[in-house]
């Protein structure tokens, strides 16, 4: 049941993703030739107006197909036959639309919520050994670890997982004012806590009533994490820290996603397990869609700049099938990459 609600879910990912195209296409009387829900052999099709509408055969991914998209003919209401600025309206959709429902689902999910925990410390372990003015002390608030601002205490979770080594560089507010601890030793050790050993960081942090008012404002940050976290990943991927192995396309997120479904304690706990990850990749395809990458939003909208300094400087128009060519280039690249992603994901899978 988990991996049908998984591969859904990512299906309505993407359908939401070339939604946002369509709505702008059509809302800035742009013709779209076909709007398409997955891809592959055609399962259903209607015939709009103007506008083939289908359900493929793999729900992995989807289309909006505009008329004159990748070359210019004869049309003033083709993609190519709009002013710059329609044209990134329309490409900055796709994304947007992905981030509004995640954010959606994530203010549906935090609606639930009965608190949060902040990063102001309320109290540390007896034995904690870098307790006083010159380390850490009730009342302060940890505002930043390495550089990377803090809000919750999920911050704090992730940012101490990802430091090499026992210290860190934190900046503390106390009374008010702003403190460095620079290269301030603080790891995970054996702490004797109600009488049992457990193994923490020593540091509980304060509560946070779930008003609406800090509901609304746990989920906008929460999406702003989640973009976050795609930066950080993709500087760890740049610095070697992480390799191919360590990405899954969309085979690995239907299994990750049914992982969580199954490890859930109920149903309505997996669907919203499920759910919150389905905001993060959903934020996941907004971000790596504006990347400069070309065949991407992104990557069009950057072309679309490029051509306007070449045509301010030349004063000629420059022809569009220049872009398909490098697009197309590209995607069969982005293919490739995939076949790759694939492979690694099939493989984690078999191998446990």
């Amino acid at each position: 049941m988990y991996i049908v609600l998984a591969i859904l879910a990512f299906g309505i990912i993407i359908a939401i993703h070339e939604l946002g195209h369509f709505l702008s296409a059509k809302a800035l009387n742009v013709k779209v030739v076909e709007f398409a829900i997955g891809m592959g052999p055609k399962l259903l099709k209607k015939q709009g107006k103007e506008t083939l509408y289908t359900l493929r055969a793999l729900p992995f991914g989807g289309f909006c197909a505009m008329e004159g998209q990748d070359e210019e003919v004869d049309d003033p209401r083709a993609f190519t036959s709009q002013k710059r600025w329609r044209r990134i309206i329309i490409l900055v959709a796709g994304s947007l639309a992905n981030f509004i429902a995640a954010f959606i689902i994530i203010l549906i999910i935090t609606a639930g919520a009965t608190g949060f925990v902040g990063t102001t410390i309320s109290s540390l372990v007896d034995e904690f050994p870098n307790e006083g003015p010159d380390g850490l002390m009730t009342g302060d608030t940890i505002v930043s670890i390495n550089g990377e601002r803090l809000y919750y205490v999920d911050d704090f979770s992730m940012f101490m997982e990802l430091n090499t080594g026992s210290r860190v560089d934190l900046v503390i507010r106390r009374n008010g004012e702003n403190i460095k601890l620079n290269n301030f030793p603080l790891e995970r050790r054996n702490y004797n806590i109600d009488g049992e050993m457990r193994y923490r960081y020593g540091i509980t942090f304060n509560a946070i009533e779930a008003t609406a008012g800090e509901q609304l404002k746990f989920s906008c940050y929460q999406a702003f994490n989640f973009m976050r976290m795609i930066r950080v990943s993709i500087a760890m991927l740049i610095s070697g820290a992480a390799g191919m192995e360590d990405i899954s396309g969309p085979v690995g997120i239907v299994d990750a996603m049914n992982t969580i479904g199954q490890q859930a304690p109920t149903v309505i706990a997996a669907i919203g397990n499920i759910a919150f990850l389905m905001a993060f990749i959903g934020v996941n395809v907004a971000v790596v869609n504006l990347l400069p990458i070309p065949a991407m939003d992104g990557g069009r909208i950057l072309f679309i700049f490029i051509t306007w300094v070449i045509e301010t400087v030349t004063r000629r128009r420059l022809d569009p099938k220049y872009e398909g060519y490098i697009n197309t280039g590209a995607f069969v690249l982005l293919i490739g990459l995939m076949v790759v992603i694939l492979y690694n994901d099939v493989m984690r899978i078999i191998n446990g």
